[in-house]
């Protein structure tokens, strides 16, 4: 029968729809297929490519794990001091006839109980101080920093220096100073080769410039000038130091040409996030050594105001402040009272770590408005003396997040001839149950993380 010519049309055109359904389901099914190729090379892409700045970076828990790499890439580049303590014996450094290592000015400190271990409901964190994730969180990018005590590379360290190379006192902690992303410590000694040394005081320490570069590479990030050593071989020692520094590539806080600068802090960026470094003491062994308007000297902290408007303007320019500062009395398991004092003020006034030095002994930890202080993190790398508890040292670990939550862990070590050391099983145990029961409201768990202890 024959086909009318609006049947062919109308078959025509019904062919022609075919068609068009059929390219268009072809170049959905192509479209579709260009955009899982084009996410699949972008993920590999990154993968090769990721630096480590958008991961969340190592877990303070894996720290120990087999295969870490130990030198990960790092993001950042009036006087108060008991006339009857005793630094301890240098062994090595220049000694001055004189017994006295400052000068005493009284505690005008009230005595409100801050000296006895607290009630452990005492430092609990209250809820707006709390973490997202106790793991850590996930609230943002975390940064995490380290933390070290004294470090001498003078005196009776010297010989072990000359005799075992500059970067011996860190071989056996190396993968707890350079897997954070920052690391500071307080560096007890000036670097110069020449310079007056100090009179009148009992112990002179002086270093060799050419033992900074190992301290650089062995991870640290900056380091605080704010202690009772740091002019030991006067004003043209504190130049010179910083000077050799700033070569070695070390920022440096706590000490400058004028106060000024002495108060001004080390800002550096990690993961992102900016964390001020600001270094301070209350251990000045003369009047002379205080930084002044046209005096070179330290930051001191007699007084808090200069250090709480320094803190202040600090926690404007970055997300975390960290407070390191040179206190207490020598030997003694506990904080002095102002020195709980001070470190709440200094937390008011915007702190996120309170990190303290000086007594050459590990000191307990506490917490305050959610805010962490260390009282001593004791001798890292020192002289060797009698008294044990001086070799107790380790490297703590502050996870935080860019708000200023902290998680905490400790890693026990000993220093044996000025190399601090790991510490494993009971003798570990040992030592973070005796910080634990000089803290202050602080559990301290197995594996050395610190919690509330509520």
């Amino acid at each position: 029968m024959p086909i009318s010519r609006s049947d062919k049309h109308k078959q025509k055109k019904s062919r022609k729809q075919r068609k068009v359904r059929r390219l268009l389901i072809l170049n959905g099914v192509m479209a579709a297929l260009l955009i899982v190729f084009a996410a699949l090379l972008w993920g590999s892409y990154n993968g090769l490519w990721d630096n480590g700045a958008a991961s969340p970076g190592p877990q303070i828990a894996d720290r120990n794990e087999p295969g870490i790499q130990e030198n990960r890439d790092k993001s950042g580049n009036g006087q108060e001091q008991n006339q009857n303590q005793e630094e301890l014996p240098p062994e090595g450094g220049t000694s001055l006839p004189d017994p006295s290592d400052g000068v005493q000015e009284p505690d005008e400190t009230p005595d409100d109980g801050l000296n006895t271990p607290a009630d452990p409901n005492e430092g609990s964190q209250p809820p707006e101080h709390q973490p997202v994730n106790p793991q850590y969180g996930e609230e943002d990018e975390q940064v995490l920093l380290a933390f070290v005590g004294d470090i001498l590379l003078a005196g009776s360290v010297q010989k072990q220096l000359d005799e075992q190379g500059y970067d011996y006192p860190y071989a056996k902690s190396l993968s707890y100073l350079a897997d954070a992303d920052l690391t500071a410590g307080n560096l007890e000694s000036p670097f110069t080769t020449r310079g007056t040394p100090a009179e009148d005081k009992k112990f002179v320490f002086n270093g060799k410039p050419e033992s900074l570069p190992a301290l650089k590479d062995a991870g640290f990030n900056v380091v605080t000038l704010a202690n009772n050593h740091t002019l030991d071989m006067g004003v043209e020692g504190l130049l010179d130091t910083m000077k050799h520094l700033d070569k070695a590539g070390i920022p440096h806080v706590g000490a400058g040409n004028n106060d000024t600068e002495a108060f001004t802090p080390v800002i550096l960026e990690a993961k992102g996030i900016k964390v001020a470094y600001i270094g301070i003491s209350r251990v000045v062994p003369f009047v002379e050594w205080k930084a002044e308007k046209y005096r070179a000297g330290v930051a001191e902290s007699y007084d808090t105001t200069r250090a709480k408007a320094a803190i202040e303007k600090a926690k404007k320019e970055a997300d975390l402040v960290v407070v390191m500062v040179h206190w207490g009395i020598e030997r003694a398991d506990l904080p002095e009272n102002y020195q709980r004092s001070f470190a709440r003020e200094y937390i008011d006034a915007g702190a996120d770590l309170v990190i303290g030095s000086h007594p050459h002994v590990l000191q307990g930890f506490e917490q305050y408005k959610g805010k962490w202080i260390a009282y001593s993190m004791g001798n890292f790398i020192f002289n060797m003396t009698s008294t044990e508890k001086a070799a107790e040292t380790g490297v703590l670990d502050a996870k935080c997040s860019r708000s200023g939550d902290c998680q905490m862990r400790f890693h026990p070590m000993k220093a044996v001839a000025s190399q601090p050391a790991l510490l494993e099983g009971e003798a570990a145990q040992t030592l973070l149950k005796r910080i634990e029961a000089i803290s202050f409201g602080v559990k301290i768990d197995s594996e050395g993380k610190l919690s509330s202890g509520s």
